[in-house]
């Protein structure tokens, strides 16, 4: 088994579809459901597959993320580059963390238009892509 995607549920669809595409996330295909719902499947340029999805349903009322979900963490190459990026396509990324100390991955902290959180993540020089057991040792 392996996790196929995270799905969102989205107030306005066109908003978020602008903020997920200047993230860099890339439109993979949609379907449009039954009663005017609207499934978008993304994924990032070097991805093979969907690893997000955004669910619009107009006729709900507004998204309240506060029902237990935290945040989605994206790995980026460079983080200072990113930030840079997101900040000339007019997103608001927060300033870098470093919370595993000086050696450790550096972080920012990003909104999505609906109040989802967004942590960007960068490795240390040598770290494995993704958390692994290692992490943990």
């Amino acid at each position: 088994m392996k996790t196929l995607f995270a799905a969102y549920r989205v107030t306005d669809l066109d908003r978020s579809l602008t903020f997920y595409t200047a993230l860099g996330y890339v439109e993979l295909g949609r379907v449009d459901t039954e009663g005017g719902s609207h499934l978008v499947l993304l994924k990032f340029p070097g991805e093979p597959a969907a690893s997000l999805e955004l669910v619009h349903r107009p006729v709900d009322a507004r998204v309240d993320v506060g029902s237990g979900f935290d945040h989605l963490a994206i790995q980026v190459d460079t983080l200072a580059t990113t930030l840079e990026r997101l900040a000339d396509a007019g997103l608001e990324p927060g300033p870098v963390q470093q919370p595993g100390g000086p050696h450790g991955p550096k972080t920012s902290w990003l909104t999505d238009p609906d109040g989802y959180r967004i942590e960007l993540v960068e490795w240390p020089p040598g770290h494995p892509e993704g958390i692994t057991a290692a992490d943990f040792a």
